[in-house]
């Protein structure tokens, strides 16, 4: 199969760079995914399952935040705040940080503080969800 170039770009590091088979990624306008030679886009990256696979290996999976993705020539540019592999998420803090989010959801707050504690728990259960789905 043909390959295209990738770079998943998170705040703090650089997740993965290098050749890429196939990958899926949500989006604002759906799940998309992206082969070589893929048509130029450039879309809103949503909180979810990023699914990626390298050349003769099998499906890699990742949990993303919110981002971009820009699809240009043969070369893919994902930028997110943060993105985990199944292995690096410990589901205690993140079952801690959902726990935290439903209670600040319940409390009166600012709008703002309502907004950030509906994206805390988004991320925590985002990261609940790539873990239970880790193929070891």
């Amino acid at each position: 199969m043909e390959t295209f170039q990738v770079h998943i770009l998170a705040a703090d590091r650089t997740f993965y760079e290098g050749p890429c088979v196939s990958m899926t990624i949500s989006t604002s306008d759906g799940e998309q995914g992206i082969l070589a030679h893929h048509s130029s886009m450039i879309a809103a990256v949503l909180p979810g399952l990023l699914r990626y696979q390298l050349p003769g290996e099998p499906v890699r999976l990742a949990a993303v935040s919110a981002g971009m993705v820009k699809v240009e020539g043969n070369d893919v540019m994902v930028l997110v705040d943060s993105a985990e592999r199944p292995e690096e998420i410990d589901a205690s803090r993140a079952r801690r940080e959902a726990d935290q989010a439903r209670e600040a959801l319940l409390q009166k707050k600012s709008r703002q503080e309502h907004q950030l504690a509906q994206a805390t728990l988004a991320r925590a259960m985002n990261r609940l969800r790539v873990k239970a789905r880790r193929v070891d």
